[in-house]
C-alpha cells in the first residue's frame, strides 16, 4: 500500500485535479488544448532533447532493452488489430487504430513520473532510452500499417506511402527533440551551461504540466464505442504488455534490475494521447481509442500498484 499512496497516487492527484478544473469550468477546452501544446509541443521536446543529449548511449540504448519492451508492444498490436477484424467485424482502417492503441502506452506522462517517485530520477536512463525509439518506432509502424491498409486499391506506389510515412515523423515535436539530442550526442556538440540550464528549466515544466492538461482533455472523452472492444484494448495495454516485458526481461534477457523496473513500468501504463491523435489523424476508431484511453488510465492506478509489487 506504501507505493500505492506514495508512488501513484500524486501522480493521479496533479492529473485528477486538471480534471476537476475542466469539469467544474475554471479552465475551458481552449486553455487546456493551449497548455497541452507547450507541453507536448515545447517543454516535453526539451527535456527528451537533454535526456538524449546527455545519455551514455552506450550503456542506455542496448537491444535486449528494446526487445524486452517492443516485443509485447507488438504482440498486443497483432491481437488487438486481428480481435478488432475477425471477432469484432471492424474495417481495415479501424483495426489499426484499435491496434495502435494497444501498443502506444503512455510511456511519458505517467511513465516517467511514476518511475521517478518509484525509484528516483537517476532510475530514468532507460526509460528515455525506451521514449527515445518509441514515438519513432510506433508511430512508423503504425503509420506504415495504415498507409498500406488505405492504399489497397487505390494504387498507391510505395514510394507516395513511404512519404506519408516520412512525412508524419518528421512533423512530430517528440520525435524532432528526440532526433536533435542524438544529434547533438553523437556529434559530441558541447552544450553551454546557460543554454543547458534554459532548456532545463522550460523542460522541467513539461511533465506537471501534460499529466494536469491530460486530465483536462480526458473530460471529453465521455465513455462510448464497443465497451467490448475497450475491455480488449485495456486488457492488451495493461497486462499483456507488461507481463510480456516482464517474462522477457527476466527469462529471456536478463535485464540489469533498472532496465527491468524502467521496462515493465512504461510497458504497464494505460493507452496514451497519441492513441487518440492517430486515430483522429486517419478519422477512423476515434470513441474506442478516447474511452480506452478514459478507462484505461483509471484502472492503471489498480494494476501499476500490482506490477510494482513484483518488481525487484
Amino acid at each position: 500500500m506504501q507505493a500505492l499512496f506514495q508512488v501513484i497516487l500524486p501522480v493521479f492527484l496533479v492529473l485528477g485535479a486538471g480534471y476537476l478544473t475542466v469539469w467544474r469550468g475554471y479552465l475551458d477546452g481552449t486553455a487546456i488544448d493551449a497548455l497541452m501544446t507547450f507541453a507536448q509541443g515545447i517543454a516535453v521536446p526539451c527535456l527528451l532533447f537533454l535526456g538524449v543529449a546527455q545519455m551514455d548511449l552506450g550503456q542506455a540504448i542496448t537491444a535486449p532493452l528494446f526487445l524486452s519492451f517492443f516485443t509485447g508492444a507488438l504482440v498486443a498490436f497483432i491481437l488487438g488489430g486481428l480481435a478488432a477484424y475477425f471477432i469484432f467485424g471492424r474495417p481495415g482502417p479501424d483495426c489499426v487504430a484499435i491496434g495502435f492503441a494497444c501498443l502506444f502506452s503512455n510511456t511519458l506522462l505517467l511513465g516517467v513520473p511514476i518511475t521517478e517517485r518509484a525509484y528516483g530520477a537517476d532510475a530514468l536512463t532507460a526509460n528515455y532510452a525506451l521514449i527515445a525509439m518509441h514515438s519513432p518506432v510506433m508511430y512508423a509502424f503504425g503509420i506504415t500499417a495504415m498507409e498500406v491498409v488505405k492504399s489497397r486499391g487505390h494504387g498507391l506506389s510505395p514510394l507516395a506511402v513511404l512519404s506519408r510515412i516520412l512525412s508524419g515523423l518528421i512533423r512530430n515535436p517528440l520525435v524532432i527533440g528526440i532526433t536533435a539530442g542524438f544529434a547533438v550526442n553523437l556529434s559530441g556538440l558541447p552544450l553551454t551551461e546557460p543554454v543547458t540550464a534554459a532548456v532545463r528549466m522550460i523542460g522541467s515544466a513539461g511533465l506537471p504540466a501534460a499529466l494536469f492538461g491530460l486530465g483536462g482533455v480526458l473530460v471529453r472523452y465521455r465513455p462510448d464505442g464497443d465497451l467490448r472492444i475497450v475491455a480488449m484494448i485495456v486488457a492488451l495495454s495493461l497486462i499483456l504488455h507488461p507481463a510480456m516485458t516482464l517474462w522477457l526481461g527476466t527469462r529471456g534477457f536478463s535485464l540489469s534490475v533498472p532496465e527491468l523496473r524502467s521496462a515493465t513500468l512504461t510497458a504497464a501504463m494505460a493507452p496514451g494521447i497519441n492513441a487518440y491523435l492517430f486515430a483522429n489523424m486517419y478519422g477512423v476508431g476515434k470513441r474506442v481509442a478516447a474511452t480506452s484511453i478514459l478507462y484505461g488510465t483509471a484502472l492503471s492506478i489498480l494494476t501499476v500498484w500490482f506490477w510494482l509489487q513484483l518488481l525487484p
